[in-house]
């Protein structure tokens, strides 16, 4: 049964777990953002990330930065892994787990992957919790995100000071691989909407029209949503300011029809389609709203 936590940091008081250490292995778009948050709240916070410069960023902000993951990892009481996919985590915390901390795997990994991931700790012998986040860099500049966490019962609690740090709210959702399943279904959602925003942005474009009219006509009513606005503003500028990548975009597509099994996700494979003709086309690193370019084929 899905259990929601809304409770602050503030107001757990003896909770927050001041001193508390949280090893954060990777510091990207989202790693980083988090890390930061995660220091702002008063625990001590060790990150490492591939390319070190990255991580430096933290420095200033109250984050030790190391050169190995196993020692961020060296007597932390959390791993936050936050990493670009799920070979990549796998080959990271397979080096780094030492010790008995509470493993929150935070990725967008897929269904098969959080189930390697999920052997791999109960190989080494740290509790593993399964926790993506929805949100993208700004949810996880302001400490917004949706925390989608499954796992053991025994570590809600615990983990409690380390979610509300980084997130708004925690959806708590049973044994792990309920959150990354969840995440799935929510990133179905999110590449539909955006690959509708785009079409329907480029057939006005099509039809001679102002695109902006398309926004104008949904504002207010049943059909507005806050994000089609976003990512169809940035459409029509033709700017594509990195809130999460295409490249990335499109790794969870593939994810999300690898589990689709026998459904016919059209809307995602329509999504994965324009990603891969932006990306081919060089705009890889831009925002997966970037997309909408790949509606023009030719």
């Amino acid at each position: 049964m899905r259990r929601e936590s809304r409770v602050s940091n503030h107001e757990r008081g003896g909770l927050r777990m001041t001193g508390t250490t949280v090893a954060v292995l990777g510091t990207g778009i989202m790693g980083g953002p988090m890390a930061a948050n995660l220091a702002a709240a008063g625990l001590t916070v060790r990150a490492w990330n591939r390319s070190r410069e990255k991580a430096e960023l933290l420095a200033g902000r109250g984050v030790e930065v190391v050169d190995e993951p196993r020692e961020a990892v060296a007597d932390a009481d959390f791993v936050l892994t936050m990493l670009s996919d799920g070979p990549a985590v796998h080959e990271v915390a397979e080096r780094a787990l030492t010790g008995s901390p509470v493993w929150i795997q935070a990725s967008t990994v897929g269904v098969e992957w959080t189930g390697k991931l999920a052997a791999l700790a109960e190989k080494a012998g740290v509790a593993f919790v399964d926790a993506p986040v929805l949100g993208t860099k700004q949810p996880a500049e302001q400490g917004k995100l949706v925390v989608l966490a499954s796992g053991p019962e025994e570590q809600r609690e615990r983990c409690a000071p380390v979610f509300d740090a980084i997130g708004a709210r925690t959806l708590w959702l049973g044994p792990a691989g309920n959150g990354s399943r969840l995440k799935l279904v929510a990133n179905a959602w999110v590449l539909a909407l955006t690959n509708a925003t785009a079409e329907s942005v480029a057939l006005a474009q099509q039809l001679g029209l102002d695109p902006k009219l398309f926004l104008d006509a949904i504002s207010g009513g049943a059909l507005d949503s806050p994000y089609a606005h976003a990512k169809g503003g940035a459409m029509i500028s033709g700017e594509f300011p990195l809130s999460f990548s295409a490249e990335h975009a499109a790794k969870d597509a593939r994810l999300v029809l690898d589990a689709a099994g026998p459904l016919d996700l059209g809307s995602v494979r329509a999504a994965l389609a324009h990603l891969e003709a932006a990306i081919e086309a060089g705009h890889g690193e831009q925002d997966m709203a970037v997309l909408h370019r790949g509606t023009r084929q030719g």
